[in-house]
């Protein structure tokens, strides 16, 4: 009788809780998070909707395991390459050269999963709401520190300002992309973050 070594049965469920979530990711970054369901992930799979619900113990848990999924994978291409780089000013062109990159080149089939989620749920109260509040804040708050790190001498309302207003162009460059499927958007959201940048780099203190 063949018996499996635990070593090997605990790697054998990781892998298959990881196709699951990827699979998840890359539904939701297309249909919606609400869109995901169990019987498409079980078709898609070749699995029975028990087995895809049962590492996550829920639907719901799925989605929002699926969801810090696809936060991780934007935060590894686009945020912690340039951590390295002192905060500054060259951190802040660096990470918009990432973040461009990014919105063009997309890990998610559906484009930027973040902003996907923002506009389906932005009024729909929940967990997953809560979860995509929480990060676009926490996104918000590292631009504005790297805002406030290349110009500490401006008030925090400046940097505040930049932060803002570089979302605002990331979210145009996504729908772009996605919708219009507008090969020009991704060097022209270059271009306007840098020159966005720039001028916020210039501003007169006082």
């Amino acid at each position: 009788m063949h018996y499996m070594s635990p070593r090997r049965s605990v790697q054998d469920a990781a892998r298959t809780r990881d196709r699951i979530v990827q699979a998840a990711v890359d539904r939701a970054s297309t249909v919606g998070l609400e869109g995901v369901t169990v019987r498409d992930l079980a078709a898609e799979l070749g699995m029975s909707k028990s087995g895809v619900v049962a590492p996550f113990a829920s639907r719901g848990r799925l989605l929002e395991v699926a969801f810090d999924g696809a936060v991780a994978t934007f935060r590894a291409v686009v945020i912690e390459p340039v951590l390295a780089e002192p905060a500054g000013r060259e951190r802040l062109l660096a990470l918009l050269e990432r973040w461009v990159d990014y919105l063009v080149d997309c890990p998610f089939p559906g484009g930027c999963f973040v902003t996907t989620a923002s506009v389906e749920l932005d009024n729909r109260p929940g967990a997953l709401r809560d979860r995509t509040a929480a990060t676009v804040l926490r996104w918000l708050t590292f631009l504005t520190e790297q805002a406030q790190a290349a110009r500490p001498d401006l008030p925090a309302e400046d940097a505040r300002d930049l932060a803002t207003t570089l979302n605002g162009i990331a979210m145009s460059a996504n729908q772009e992309i996605q919708l219009l499927a507008d090969p020009a958007a991704g060097p022209r959201a270059r271009r306007i973050m840098h020159a966005t940048v720039a001028d916020f780099l210039r501003l007169e203190a006082g």
